[in-house]
């Protein structure tokens, strides 16, 4: 097959990345896994099936809360028309700073079925995060209430990534300056979203299982969107319908990990002592009877995107390989593998002879050390780039077979407007006639400036789902 340019191959590995979020959408991911007849509600995950009589409840209430929580509650609400009573989602606020604009047919929606819409901040919560917190407990007494009054009452949960600081409330004598210092701290560090859920759920009154206790007695279904690799239903936007097994301790050991502990706040520093000591409690955990009346299923996942990459690869005419759903550790690191797997491509035709398509998905880590702008696919690309640079010069012209894309599926890539980016000869070339270094910008961690200046960044704009980052490496 004849050498093609790299904006083709930048389009072949679009349209796969496009298809690959396109299959977890909501609204598709609930046309397979939800159903309603008449008043009965069946919900499957794949491998088992809930039932729920809706005939038997005199009001439904709806909590949403995520990256995707707005087509979710969309789905289930046009579903269950008008049974739903009240509810509350709860979305990342634009990036730009610029309120919240809701789409007419979404506002007709909820507007109907009195449902409030809150924007808040993240990756590190801010004001509207506590405030949407509080509009949730809100509604969870609310629902006590009604339970209290003899109104069975039917909760559905939808929860997705980034729930955790979208949806924020600061346990006792702590404040959201003390919760947002301790989250900025296990980011730059390079922490896991498993480690920072771990201490997320134990500063807080509505995570770690503290969510199911407070709509309880209600019969509550949490569907759940995941963007934690290993899908881990205790760590996803930090478990909050679902029992934890960790503890005060594991908080301890991951602060001591990253060496943490002399740049705490005071608060977080008191409630970690406390904890410790027994004297603040841990959180709900299995065997809790409260969970009786709570199930919890997830509905989304990386593996159902990266099948869904594999098809359309084989589609455009691809060889397509997949490593995983879980790559992790340091993106630049992970960066090298790819530039790796590329030369074995060209040179021994391993894993296939072009065409090939290698596949990935997980969610790596950044450890901060410049002052720039990025995400963990974009410095991912950009380390990928940066090896080009030292392909034995047999190698060369061969870049221009390859294309290599790292890209979030909420299309948002760290604090920045951009899904993730290309890593070709292409944006080789360009950086080239701009005078510009990969191992500079890598080295501040700036790969956003770099990208955006070699057009090679990945714009798709808010995607309305998230399981976590795809990788693609495209050889012709």
């Amino acid at each position: 097959m004849t050498n093609r340019p790299n904006s083709t191959l930048r389009k072949d590995a679009e349209a796969i990345f496009r298809a690959a979020v396109d299959r977890v959408m909501p609204e598709r991911l609930f046309s397979y896994c939800v159903s309603l007849e008449d008043s009965i509600l069946r919900v499957s995950d794949g491998e088992s099936e809930k039932k729920y009589d809706l005939a038997g409840f005199d009001k439904v209430a709806i909590a949403a809360f995520g990256k995707a929580s707005l087509p979710m509650a969309a789905s289930i609400v046009s579903l269950l028309g008008e049974r739903v009573t009240r509810g509350i989602v709860v979305v990342k606020a634009p990036e730009d700073g610029r309120p919240l604009h809701l789409a007419p047919a979404y506002r007709d929606l909820f507007s109907a079925r009195s449902i409030r819409v809150r924007a808040a901040g993240h990756p590190v919560p801010d004001q509207r995060s506590v405030a949407a917190g509080k509009e949730m407990l809100e509604l969870a007494a609310q629902v006590r209430t009604w339970e209290s009054e003899g109104q069975k009452t039917f909760v559905c949960v939808l929860i997705s990534g980034g729930g955790s600081a979208l949806l924020s409330a600061p346990a006792e004598e702590l404040t959201l300056d003390d919760k947002a210092a301790v989250t900025k701290l296990l980011l730059g560090c390079g922490a896991t979203i498993h480690e920072i859920n771990t201490v997320r759920k134990h500063l807080s009154d509505i995570k770690g299982g503290l969510l199911a206790r407070a709509f309880a007695p209600a019969e509550t279904l949490a569907l759940v969107l995941s963007d934690v690799m290993g899908d881990d239903l205790d760590v996803i936007a930090s478990g909050p319908t679902v029992p934890d097994t960790s503890t005060w301790r594991d908080v301890a050991a991951i602060f001591e990990r990253f060496k943490l502990m002399e740049k705490l706040p005071e608060a977080a520093v008191c409630a970690l002592r406390g904890g410790l000591a027994g004297e603040r409690p841990e959180t709900p955990k299995p065997g809790d009877a409260l969970f009786a009346s709570c199930a919890t299923m997830l509905v989304g996942t990386n593996f159902q995107a990266i099948q869904e990459a594999e098809r359309k690869g084989r589609e455009l005419g691809y060889s397509t390989f997949v490593l995983g759903t879980r790559l992790s550790g340091e993106a630049r690191e992970i960066g090298k593998l790819f530039s790796g797997f590329l030369q074995d491509i060209i040179i021994h035709a391993i894993p296939a002879k072009a065409p090939v398509c290698v596949i990935a998905g997980g969610e790596t880590t950044v450890t901060l050390r410049g002052k720039g702008l990025g995400g963990r696919n974009q410095e991912m690309a950009l380390s990928v780039l940066n090896e080009f640079e030292h392909f034995p010069v047999a190698l060369r012209n061969d870049l221009r077979r390859a294309v290599f894309l790292s890209a979030g599926t909420d299309g948002n890539d760290g604090p920045t407007d951009a899904a993730g980016a290309f890593a070709d000869a292409e944006a080789l070339a360009r950086a080239r006639e701009l005078g510009l270094s990969e191992a500079l910008f890598l080295a501040e961690n700036d790969s956003y400036h770099f990208f955006d200046k070699t057009g090679a960044l990945l714009r798709t704009g808010p995607t309305g789902t998230n399981v976590c980052d795809i990788q693609l490496l495209l050889v012709r």
